[in-house]
């Protein structure tokens, strides 16, 4: 079963609906992280930093990243939170293997169990992945910024709440709300084995893209940690995972805003194993008749629909569906940027919807949960469109 835990419609808005900056959720998140720290490490002296990562639902641009393509998401309220302390002690250490990380945890979601984990630059991930394995392959890739003979310690906490497996990127929200605290903890050393010219959200996502494709085995794009690093209050980012800049993206004002309502279909997925790796696959198979076509081409970004159809010959039916969908969500992508800074509503769910259908058809990631909710929301009065979204299979 492939399968996407949430939908995305767009809508008008309702009279007297308003939205704030700070909720609830946030205080009942850092108040069980701080309870967490103090329960699970009553010796400690309290934590000196919190650090926070938002999820994410993406708009349009829906399994282009991983071929350099176009995406336009934009952060929620679900977020990750870390509370905790460390210290970096230099001159403590003489060992060929560089610098060590001395890691203490727990999480919100097994309150009681302990994560206990050393790590240096010679460490490889493990066999086995579990939630663990986000967390401390996001610290390795801060290693490189300590001196050889240094030892990080690091102790904290973790609450969230972004649904596992629901699409909204879980994953990157944790990964990034552990790279924040490291860098706290860290403070000017924070990148430092890294080019000045590069900005930290952009260091910071590609770290933690790292540590998800090296350590967890998930082969998954940037747009997730991107935009969790990133993401700017009242904007979507468009991402283009080919340069790794963005821009940030308003909706026009206007008399009659819409919402974008996001809703849970309760079918849970697995980007890590199944059906990603092969699209991943299926969309390497298909540059590669393209480059014979056109060897300027080196990602399916490069690629024309016109370019897809000369190379349809010498690919399969599966490849060429898949290379379809990459190279007309390309175009959708930035046909929605536009409409959506003109106030052209209509045509922002015109989009949404045929990106749905290419899902569904070119791709084959949805399901029948999320088809038969995108059919009844498509057919709401004042719906202009509605569609999948997140990175899917169940």
């Amino acid at each position: 079963l492939f399968a996407y835990t949430y939908w995305l419609s767009i809508a008008t808005r309702a009279t007297g609906y308003t939205l704030t900056m700070v909720s609830e959720s946030m205080k009942v998140k850092l108040q069980e992280a701080s309870e967490l720290f103090q329960n699970n490490f009553p010796d400690e002296e309290p934590p000196t930093c919190i650090a926070v990562a938002p999820g994410r639902v993406n708009l349009i641009g829906e399994h282009v990243d991983y071929t350099g393509g176009f995406v336009l998401p934009f952060a929620i309220d679900y977020s990750t939170v870390v509370v905790g302390k460390g210290c970096v002690n230099a001159n403590q250490k003489s060992s060929s293997s560089g610098p060590q990380a001395k890691i203490r945890f727990v999480s919100g979601k097994s309150p009681e169990d302990v994560a206990e984990v050393t790590i240096d630059s010679q460490s490889t991930p493990p066999e086995k992945v579990t939630w663990e394995t986000y967390v401390t392959g996001t610290v390795f890739q801060y290693l490189a910024d300590l001196p050889s003979d240094a030892i990080l310690e690091l102790t904290f906490s973790i609450s969230g709440d972004v649904p596992l497996g629901s699409g909204l990127s879980s994953s990157a929200s944790l990964e990034v709300s552990v790279a924040r605290f490291v860098e706290a903890i860290l403070g000017d050393a924070a990148f430092s084995s890294c080019s000045p010219q590069d900005p930290p959200a952009k260091i910071r996502a590609l770290r933690c893209q790292k540590a998800e494709n090296q350590w967890a085995k998930s082969p998954c794009g940037l747009m997730d940690q991107y935009i969790s690093s990133a993401g700017q209050e009242g904007s979507l980012l468009l991402i283009d995972c080919t340069s790794l800049d963005y821009q940030e993206t308003k909706m026009a004002t206007t008399a009659n805003e819409p919402v974008l309502v996001v809703a849970n279909s309760n079918v849970q997925h697995d980007i890590g194993g199944g059906e990603y790796p092969v699209r991943v696959r299926q969309c390497q198979t298909a540059t590669e008749a393209l480059r014979k076509i056109n060897p300027k081409i080196s990602t399916l970004r490069d690629a024309t629909l016109e370019d897809v159809e000369a190379a349809k010959t010498g690919m399969d039916e599966i490849s060429f569906l898949r290379a379809k969908h990459v190279v007309t969500e390309n175009v959708r992508t930035l046909q929605a940027k536009d409409a959506l800074e003109k106030g052209d509503w209509k045509l922002v769910g015109e989009l949404m919807s045929a990106s749905h259908t290419s899902m569904r058809d070119d791709y084959e990631v949805s399901c029948e949960e999320i088809d038969i909710l995108v059919d009844i929301a498509q057919q709401q009065p004042g719906v202009y469109g509605s569609r999948l979204t997140g990175g899917g299979f169940g």
